[in-house]
């Protein structure tokens, strides 16, 4: 294995573009070496402008069997993560899978038991565990400096959704792909306990049109943990101000918090009033996370190490995720506890 890691995307869209140009330009010690992407030209176009001598495919498979491909990571639509995965890993190769890495548990189970079975990395791309203040206060609550938790709260409000995105929106996206992502903080934030109750509400606020055809864009999930803990995950599809990421923790002796609606500190103080500035997109509010995230990747590979968010953490998100559904099919709250035995 070189010192530097050569990496295969797959899958050249808005994330994935991004990833491929922290591996090309951002990261030290990585280099990208081929891009696939099954739209005419994506894959192409991102090499010409990140990493000339990649090699641009169609066909995710090729990708993977080419043998300079040392990882993969994959960046494509969620109902293929899980199959991706198990052949990466059957090809010897580390994987980076965006969240989530599975949409049933069966499928979660698969993707480990390959990573394990042939000796590959696999991380999950969480990247609140990677940003500053999130993994300060992670820092915090381990070290014992809020004492036990008893409160949770995580949120999720994206800057806004047009009329014709939300028409393609698949059903259950706000768990599977939005919420999950507070769902592992959550877990995170909470060290060594487990859900083992889920009740949650959902609807179409936004745009209610779409509803009938299993389209939600807001949430509010209650969990409750094995160590008594209480906790909420909200979402929301348009927050007209910003994109709005936030966690707090509660505990015995104190409390956390992390995420910051404003861009900078900076304040415009004027005749209209006090001005701010928000962030807007996803790759802005987390960039170094992004990039941090794969760094990570990175070491684990040249190191043997294990990654810190693997393919178990993606299973228990997913677990909630699953539960949440449920929740909102029924009307009732849902035992993790029956689910597990």
């Amino acid at each position: 294995m070189s010192a530097s890691v050569a990496v295969g995307l797959i899958g050249a869209g808005w994330i994935g573009r991004f990833h491929g140009e922290s591996v090309a330009l951002r990261i030290p010690g990585t280099r990208l070496v081929a891009v696939a992407d099954p739209v005419p030209g994506a894959a192409a176009s991102l090499i010409e402008r990140v990493s000339p001598d990649a090699r641009a495919h169609t066909d995710a498979l090729a990708l993977i069997a080419d043998p300079n491909v040392e990882a993969v990571l994959i960046s494509t639509p969620a109902p293929t993560h899980t199959d991706l995965v198990v052949a990466a890993a059957e090809a010897g190769k580390h994987v980076f899978c965006e969240k989530p890495m599975a949409l049933t548990l069966a499928d979660a189970d698969r993707a480990i038991d390959a990573c394990a079975t042939n000796n590959v990395a696999l991380q999950v791309g969480f990247n609140r565990r990677f940003a500053a203040d999130f993994a300060a206060a992670h820092d915090v609550i381990t070290s014992g400096g809020i004492g036990t938790p008893q409160l949770l709260r995580s949120l999720t409000r994206d800057p806004g959704i047009t009329a014709d995105v939300a028409a393609r929106v698949k059903p259950w996206t706000i768990f599977n792909e939005t919420l999950i992502h507070d769902f592992d903080a959550l877990l995170w934030l909470n060290p060594g306990a487990r859900v083992v109750e889920v009740f949650a509400q959902a609807d179409a606020l936004i745009h209610p049109q779409y509803k009938e055809q299993g389209y939600l864009d807001t949430s509010m999930v209650q969990l409750r943990f094995d160590n008594g803990a209480l906790a909420s995950a909200e979402a929301n599809f348009q927050a007209t101000y910003g994109y709005d990421v936030r966690g707090e923790v509660f505990g015995s002796g104190g409390m956390v918090s992390a995420g910051e609606v404003t861009r900078t500190a900076m304040r415009h103080y004027s005749s209209p009033g006090i001005l701010a500035d928000t962030p807007r997109v996803n790759i802005e509010l987390f960039h170094d996370a992004y990039v941090a995230q794969l760094a990570h990747f990175a070491d684990c590979i040249r190191s043997g190490a294990a990654p810190s968010v693997d393919g178990l953490d993606a299973r228990n998100a997913l677990e909630i995720a699953l539960a949440a559904k449920e929740s909102v099919e029924t009307g009732l709250p849902v035992s993790l506890l029956s689910v597990r035995r």
